[in-house]
């Protein structure tokens, strides 16, 4: 099957390999995009802790848990486009799916951003 010419826009790795069945390439779309949603989602958390908790309650803890969930959310939104690209290009080569390295970045995060937490919790007022 011959690769239809796309845009002058398009990336040069979009033309090598084989063009990929559309449903895996859709099914990429959406992880690239439920990665992107989880990163904004921790955006808005760091925000919502750095509006809506009083500073005099936040304390260092709330403030570094804010941080975190920045931090990590922002690596989120990030990366996700560059896996999406890895994918997309193993899948125009048939090489074998590449490893994901964002599973320990967003597992780390949520861990410290759970332990973080805990000082804004048991704290009585």
């Amino acid at each position: 099957m011959p690769i239809v010419s796309r845009t002058d826009r398009t990336p040069p790795w979009y033309e090598e390999g084989e063009e990929p069945d559309y449903r895996f390439s859709l099914a990429n779309e959406r992880t690239f995009l439920a990665w992107f949603r989880t990163g904004l989602a921790l955006i808005a958390a760091a925000l919502a802790v750095a509006q809506f908790v009083p500073p005099h309650a936040r304390g260092t803890a709330g403030t570094v848990l804010g941080a975190v969930l920045a931090v990590v959310g922002s690596l989120l939104c990030g990366t996700a486009y560059f896996r999406w690209r890895a994918v997309q290009r193993a899948m125009r080569h048939r090489r074998p799916l590449p490893v994901p390295r964002l599973l320990p970045v967003l597992a780390a995060g949520a861990a410290v951003a759970g332990l973080g937490l805990l000082p804004l919790i048991t704290r009585t007022p």
